[in-house]
């Protein structure tokens, strides 16, 4: 979205809701909130169900208590770990501006991993003394288990100055009563909100002042406090002959919402200001020029002031009355109205909100009404610019919810085929992820250019272990000479396909590339695995008398690049701390090293990465004397044979094996051919690093198993190994694959 309208509307999910034209100050919850931030308790939890003023309560209390105050509005699309920690973050920001700095682009680039951000929050605001109140309102939104993991850890490593405010409709799954025993949480509940006579008779305003002390009495009996049904009342109040007797006859529960919204308020609007709010039911939020465009009408601005005037279910989002919503109730009422009097005009008016949000330059919110007005083949062209944002910035959940509902027709679009195999890869499903794109590439139109799908056909193909297929890959990208103006995160790619294939030149000369591209596009994560790496490389070419020193200075720079960008708990920086642990001479660091490349470690999803750390660290542990890492080794080597071919990392593990007795002396590392290979024997070499079976590779070339045979069994001898893998990388050592 561009421009002021774009500003304005992504600053109203960042700040409170501006106060109601009568607000109610509550002194006793005032005060019992107030007694949290004194106490620095670090979770004020509000939980009551819809209506019962949690909002507007919360608004006006951290408006008045003195501290900064960052407020998040939670949306139905934040359950995405991504968008959900970048989006608190950002509203970290904008009260604390120096933190959002430190931290944004770590949750940017952390694509939602709890494990990075939480801590990174943590340690911005523990070297500051200021005190934050954190609200995050409508939690209840949120679905995700990662995310309600992380918020949990971020409550039990909360530092004194934070004051972290949840407003729910439903209690999180959370381990309150852990918090209880500790005094960890100060809890306001339904009975909590529930209005007094008074304060009843002032959130009425003049109606109230006009009412009996008895008959507000009886209407908070009847609502029970219910601030909803009271401001519901309150609509009619002013109409009715008989205050008392309507009091009497009303329902203050949550039947109130279908029967007396439908019957009484909308049925005592005008005809153009009830089928306003039935086809604007579409929106989550308004604004005169949107209210506009969607309903074909003029002058929303000046109609949608004058609701939010009359009306206090109109809730205005911003304190210059550009953009407003309607309170949940009312909503939830008019979309099903909408659906059941004008279902017909649905897919139009989405499809009229959708144009608007395009012409905004909104094209997330662009691509929802697309799908929701049914209109597939727009919003399959709208996700060519949105999957790749979305997957930039991590919001697979997100990306997956729309490829969803794109449904059958993903199948024949190679857009929706690449993303759902990106989804896929990301999600650890490699040979899913394989099959899509596989769909991708089949469905592909004559003017598809394949550089696109090479990016994921490399991951794919490291993410099975599969590095000849990897090296393949990148080699085609190399061909084309441009790989410097490529995204960053293709040089990493191809840097990791030629390093783990042992071509260390190769390697560094993509991953340098790699590091100066991600400084430019700004993308942490690329650039940190990057010099990763370049730490691997290091470690693994091992040429000279310094070659220990460099790998592990190669090391500490990965670390401490991770330290400053926030990402020391990203999986992808054990094999650094591996690394560094391998070539340390003190022997305290390298134990902790150790320590944190496993746990890290064994949060990745590919076998490749995860079995070259637990050789490292088995093999560094079995150096110095540790029984322990004779386990590391024998679970790497589970992981290693279910690689197609795994390059290096299993020269690394036989040799490893071999050293501590846990195999047949491997051979060393080849430096020439014993004798040279045939033609019909290269032939056969070719096949090697596949998956193919030496039955499956003698029809492929036409000839006889036995011949087969005949040719690994000389290509071994020839090449000084034992076996296939290590035929394999001997090789690619002597630049024959």
């Amino acid at each position: 979205m561009t421009g002021d309208a774009a500003m304005g509307m992504a600053a109203t999910k960042l700040r409170p809701p501006a106060p109601p034209g009568r607000l109610v100050r509550r002194s006793r919850l005032d005060e019992r909130l107030a007694d949290a931030l004194r106490r620095e308790v670090p979770l004020v939890l509000a939980s009551a169900p819809a209506g019962s003023g949690k909002s507007t309560l919360l608004a006006a209390w951290a408006d008045a208590s003195g501290s900064a105050v960052a407020w998040l509005q939670i949306e139905s699309g934040d359950s995405d770990p991504a968008r959900f920690w970048t989006a608190l973050v950002a509203a970290i920001g904008r009260a604390r501006p120096d933190v959002g700095a430190v931290v944004g682009p770590v949750a940017r680039g952390s694509a939602g991993d709890d494990g990075v951000v939480v801590p990174a929050i943590v340690n911005a605001l523990v070297e500051r003394d200021e005190r934050l109140v954190l609200v995050v309102d409508d939690y209840h939104l949120i679905e995700s288990g990662a995310v309600h993991r992380g918020m949990e850890r971020l409550i039990d490593l909360c530092p004194p100055q934070l004051t972290i405010v949840l407003s729910t409709r439903i209690d999180p799954p959370f381990r309150l009563g852990r918090l209880r025993v500790r005094d960890r949480v100060v809890e306001v509940r339904a009975d909590d909100l529930r209005f007094a006579a008074d304060e009843a008779a002032a959130l009425l305003g003049s109606v109230g002042e006009s009412l009996a002390p008895d008959v507000v009495a009886t209407l908070c009996d009847r609502t029970e406090g219910w601030a909803a049904g009271i401001v519901l009342a309150g609509l009619s109040l002013g109409r009715v002959a008989d205050p008392s007797a309507f009091v009497d006859a009303f329902r203050g529960d949550d039947q109130l919402v279908v029967s007396y919204l439908g019957d009484e308020l909308l049925s005592s609007m005008s005809d153009d200001d009830r089928m306003l709010l039935i086809e604007t039911s579409v929106l989550g939020r308004l604004s005169g020029a949107l209210v506009d465009a969607v309903t074909g009408s003029t002058g929303g601005a000046v109609r949608l002031v004058d609701a939010a005037s009359r009306n206090q279910l109109i809730v205005r989002l911003d304190h210059t009355g550009e953009w407003f919503r309607c309170h949940h109730l009312l909503r939830d009422l008019l979309v099903l109205e909408a659906t059941r009097t004008v279902p017909e005009r649905l897919p139009v008016l989405h499809g009229r909100a959708a144009a608007w949000f395009e012409s905004q330059g909104d094209l997330d919110e662009a691509i929802v009404h697309r799908l929701a007005a049914g209109d597939i083949d727009a919003a399959i062209e709208l996700l060519h610019v949105v999957g790749p944002t979305l997957l930039g910035s991590g919001q697979v959940r997100t990306l997956r919810g729309l490829l969803a509902q794109i449904g059958d027709r993903a199948a024949t679009s190679t857009v929706c085929a690449l993303a759902w195999g990106w989804c896929d890869y990301l999600s650890g499903r490699y040979d899913t992820a394989q099959t899509w794109l596989d769909t991708a590439l089949a469905v592909a139109p004559p003017t598809f250019d394949p550089i696109i799908a090479l990016p994921l056909m490399i991951n794919v193909a490291l993410g099975r272990g599969d590095v000849g297929s990897a090296l393949t890959h990148a080699r085609a990208v190399t061909a084309l000479d441009d790989l410097d103006t490529r995204p960053c995160e293709l040089a990493a790619a191809v840097g990791a396909s030629f390093l783990w294939a042992g071509q260390f030149d190769e390697a560094r000369a993509a991953l340098a590339v790699a590091v100066a591209r991600s400084v430019v596009e700004q993308r942490l994560t690329a650039r940190e695995l990057a010099l990763v790496y370049l730490a691997i490389a290091a470690v693994e070419d091992g040429g000279g008398a310094d070659a220990s020193a460099r790998a592990h200075a190669a090391a500490d720079t990965a670390i401490e690049t991770a330290h400053e960008f926030g990402l020391t708990g990203y999986y992808g920086v054990a094999p650094a701390f591996a690394v560094r642990a391998r070539t340390s001479t003190d022997a305290t660091r390298a134990g902790a090293d150790l320590e944190q490349a496993i746990e890290l470690a064994r949060r990745a999803t590919t076998d490749l990465g995860l079995a070259y750390v637990l050789t490292t660290c088995g093999d560094t542990l079995l150096g110095s004397g540790d029984e322990a890492g004779r386990a590391l080794l024998v679970e790497a080597r589970t992981m290693v044979d279910r690689c197609v071919d795994p390059g290096i990392v299993g020269r690394y593990l036989a040799r490893a094996e071999s050293r501590h007795g846990l195999a047949s002396p491997s051979p060393a590392r080849t430096v020439a051919l014993v004798e040279q290979l045939t033609e019909r024997e290269l032939a056969v070499l070719r096949y090697l690093p596949s998956g193919l079976s030496q039955r499956e590779i003698s029809s492929e070339l036409f000839v006889s198993l036995n011949t087969v045979k005949t040719h690994c069994s000389a290509i071994y001898r020839k090449l000084g190994v034992t076996d296939r893998e290590s035929a394999v990388q001997s090789a690619r050592d002597l630049r024959l694959l």
